[in-house]
């Protein structure tokens, strides 16, 4: 990354106007004050790209996600938390396989129409739309590799993503509540 600050030299006119010269200490200034947050912004992004490196090499499925339980009626679902960025965009990429009981729960801060997409994803996956309080919005059967894109009805704060066809094997539809700790938790 490359900037210029302007930094201006006295000359002898500026020497016999102590104003001027005052002017140009507060140039200086700022200038220096432009350098800190230009080196404090490099260092946040540098710090943020090690961050999201140590989530999961490139093109390796990431497998060290906190945990939570669901509940699907009388169904358990041991499910990873996706509620970072960068969590959310390798979701469940790379994957070779998923237990029938395991799934991935995608956590956003605020409800949104949510879309998802099947890119560098393995394994075919049916995403049910779920909002604050656990009742599921809508679903949609996503095709490994398929990039188009599958959205929610309305807006959601959560996304549970599970192997397809198991929620038609359970007979969980829209409308059905799961349960679990993060809708107590929701706002």
């Amino acid at each position: 990354m490359a900037f210029s600050v302007p930094i201006r030299f006295p000359t002898p006119s500026v020497n016999r106007n102590r104003r001027r010269g005052a002017r140009i200490g507060r140039t200086v200034r700022l200038s220096q004050a432009v350098r800190r947050a230009a080196l404090l912004t490099v260092g946040c992004t540098v710090l943020a790209a090690a961050a999201q490196a140590q989530l999961a090499p490139a093109g390796q499925p990431q497998m060290n996600l906190p945990r939570t339980t669901l509940m699907a009626g009388m169904y358990r679902i041991d499910a990873q938390v996706a509620s970072t960025n960068a969590q959310r965009q390798i979701g469940l990429m790379h994957r070779q396989e998923m237990p029938q009981h395991e799934g991935m729960l995608f956590v956003f801060e605020q409800p949104a129409v949510q879309c998802f997409w099947m890119k560098n994803t393995l394994i075919p996956l049916t995403a049910a739309f779920v909002t604050d309080d656990g009742t599921i919005a809508n679903l949609a059967d996503m095709k490994p590799l398929d990039e188009t894109s599958h959205c929610s009805t309305k807006p959601v704060r959560y996304v549970l993503e599970m192997n397809q066809g198991w929620f038609d094997a359970k007979h969980i539809k829209a409308g059905h509540k799961l349960g679990g700790e993060a809708f107590r938790r929701a706002p």
